[in-house]
């Protein structure tokens, strides 16, 4: 049996790119290559970079998000290495690795001012591109993310899900494996039947030794957290039913960024609100885009 996967793939593409944007390669040096979905015609609108999840590349986490606002906004949606087309021959694995990627194929594309919209592992991405590149970094929205993968963060999600590490949650091997880190990441896990789960599994976990050392190196020390000191506007979308960081995660967050965040919450949404609740999250999610043109026009 074909893949429905691979099937939807083509489909997916076309719909894309009917939508104003086309697939790029962006080589950051030789022997590492970036995949981004980048605008068609190059047009003197804002620049927002959405950052995706573990669980799927830059297109399939955000193609409602990247539609909708592509008429708007010039969409940048990148791969991050070892996901989709992105590779490298180079060992390190860490987020400042992903977001120096990010961030120097961005530049090489053109792009000098952006905002980043993130989900889980892209927020952690795009926190790091914030610290390391504020000129480039204007303002963000993430959603169930943190600022980085301590040791304490860490211990509490094993306990809550079990497992050793995140690759136990994150790269399942089985159906019911997949079904589990979906279940962790929705509100309410609509019935899907086995072969979707099946596809699914087959498709998005290739790479696995390189994955499994992305979420390694990903853990950090508690007493090496890097300090929350952002210049950029920042705004915290969360659902109000996320399993894996919760809204006591969010307001934590939020305390430590101080007045230059905000946080909202959408109900009836987990983990993975992107792509549980997609016309509830654009919505918010345009309107907090707005709120950051209008304090840019204001400056």
């Amino acid at each position: 049996m074909v893949n429905l996967f691979k099937i939807l793939e083509p489909l997916v593409n076309r719909a894309v790119k009917l939508a104003g944007l086309t697939p790029k390669l962006v080589e950051i040096e030789p022997g590492t290559v970036l995949n981004f979905w980048v605008p068609t015609k190059v047009a003197q609108k804002p620049v927002v970079v959405f950052l995706h999840s573990f669980a799927a590349n830059g297109i399939l986490t955000w193609l409602f998000q990247a539609m909708s606002l592509s008429g708007t906004y010039s969409v940048y949606v990148p791969d991050f290495i070892f996901f989709g087309n992105s590779v490298t021959d180079k060992y390190d694995r860490t987020s400042a690795f992903q977001a120096e990627c990010v961030a120097r194929g961005l530049q090489k594309l053109g792009v000098e001012k952006c905002t980043i919209v993130g989900l889980s592992y892209g927020g952690m991405v795009g926190f790091e591109m914030a610290r390391k590149y504020q000129d480039l970094v204007e303002s963000m929205v993430v959603t169930g993310t943190v600022m980085e993968m301590t040791e304490s963060i860490t211990a509490a999600g094993m306990a809550k899900f079990g497992g050793e590490s995140w690759s136990d949650l994150l790269m399942p091997e089985t159906v019911d494996g997949v079904k589990e880190m979906m279940s962790s990441g929705t509100h309410k896990l609509p019935w899907l039947p086995d072969v979707f789960y099946r596809h699914f599994l087959e498709a998005m976990f290739d790479n696995r030794k390189e994955k499994n050392e992305l979420l390694k190196v990903l853990v950090v020390k508690d007493k090496d957290a890097a300090a929350p000191n952002y210049t950029q506007r920042i705004h915290l979308l969360w659902g109000d039913d996320d399993k894996i960081f919760n809204s006591q995660v969010a307001e934590n967050i939020k305390g430590k960024l101080g007045d230059n965040a905000s946080l909202e919450y959408i109900e009836k949404a987990g983990h993975l609100a992107p792509l549980e609740r997609p016309f509830v999250y654009t919505q918010q999610l345009k309107k907090a885009l707005a709120s950051f043109q209008t304090q840019v026009k204001h400056k």
